[in-house]
């Protein structure tokens, strides 16, 4: 029986139970998305307090990579700080801060507690090029200084989730056009995470397999949404892409935590990651764009060993409207398939 086509698809998150809707009716062409009009978003050198960070006001460095990615001695670089490629700065403006670790208590029917946590800035030196422009080296200094700075506030005693994120550009949330990424240190889950964190257990529970393993080995075999692997990590657009063009990278073999990795994956992870944010930016007109790390939390009193570490990367080509916002249902007007070709033809 010929199967019947229809001008959409839902299809359900196999992790999460969330439905996304593939408007296969309302779809673009690939190449439409490159006239995506975005603001302009490009603040003046002089008016930066990136450029020369301890000249703006902003706190002494808690790591320093020079040029050639090797860490710097803060107390021996202070002298010679125009030699540097990466600082990770506490935020001067956090969103979370210093506190005594305490549990929630009640204000009225609600829980409260405090913010207790780290809130920091990774700030790379070039006041225009993203990640996306990185070098193959460039990316393996940035994720190396993430994974230095997960180890050591991963020792906090309130700490139970770290999420590393990157907003590139003024849809993406960035308040500042100088590249630089976040890293923040909490004393909860997160709900998203939680529910992935969930959604993977009761999974394991039923077919005492790895969700996410399962659903890369169907990629893996099938193909037609890769856009980049090596021997160790693949890029994709997911089945269920909640939005055009959005890809993950997964790390080929079973890792529930990202601060795990040894040299070799986080330099097959750096390509995947550097490939995947190149092509994005020649193939859509560099888009704005987020990216962030999932991770098992740091400390719980689950082993999370049935959990994933993936990274998620979203661009900015599209906008929320009533109906995600009315039902919590994520459209995407490009099937991912068509998304993932298009991407893989893209040169960088």
């Amino acid at each position: 029986m010929k199967k019947r086509q229809f001008l959409s698809e839902l299809r359900r998150d196999l992790v999460t139970g969330d439905w996304v809707l593939i408007a296969k009716g309302r779809a673009k062409r690939p190449n439409a998305f490159v006239d995506f009009k975005k603001e302009k978003f490009n603040q003046p050198i002089k008016e930066c307090p990136f450029e020369l960070p301890q000249k703006s006001g902003n706190l002494d460095p808690l790591l320093v990579y020079g040029q050639d990615g090797k860490r710097k001695i803060f107390s021996e670089w202070k002298n010679n700080s125009d030699d540097w490629f990466l600082q990770v700065l506490p935020n001067k403006f956090p969103a979370i801060g210093q506190g005594i670790c305490e549990d929630t208590h009640e204000v009225g029917p609600y829980l409260v507690m405090d913010g207790v946590g780290s809130h920091e800035i990774v700030i790379t030196r070039n006041h225009i090029n993203h990640p996306g422009y990185f070098s193959g080296k460039e990316m393996e200094f940035l994720i190396r200084a993430y994974k230095e700075r997960y180890l050591a506030l991963m020792t906090g005693e309130c700490v139970k989730y770290i999420s590393v994120f990157h907003n590139n550009g003024r849809a993406a949330g960035a308040s500042l056009s100088h590249p630089h990424s976040q890293i923040m240190a909490i004393p909860i889950i997160p709900l998203d995470i939680r529910r992935s964190l969930i959604g993977s257990e009761k999974y394991y529970q039923n077919h005492k397999k790895c969700v996410h393993c399962v659903m890369l080995e169907w990629e893996i075999m099938d193909k037609e949404r890769i856009i980049f692997e090596n021997e160790l990590v693949v890029a994709f657009c997911p089945f269920i892409s909640r939005a055009a063009f959005e890809i993950r990278i997964f790390p080929k073999i079973h890792q529930s935590y990202f601060e795990k990795i040894n040299e070799d994956e986080l330099k097959r992870f750096s390509e995947a990651l550097r490939i995947s944010l190149a092509k994005l930016r020649c193939g859509l007109n560099d888009p704005d764009y987020n990216f962030y790390i999932h991770t098992a939390p740091v400390k719980d009193s689950v082993d999370w060993h049935h959990y994933h570490w993936h990274v998620e990367i979203l661009p900015r080509i599209g906008i929320w409207a009533g109906f995600e916002l009315g039902t919590g249902i994520e459209v995407s007007t490009i099937e991912p398939e068509k998304a993932a070709e298009f991407l893989r033809k893209v040169k960088i």
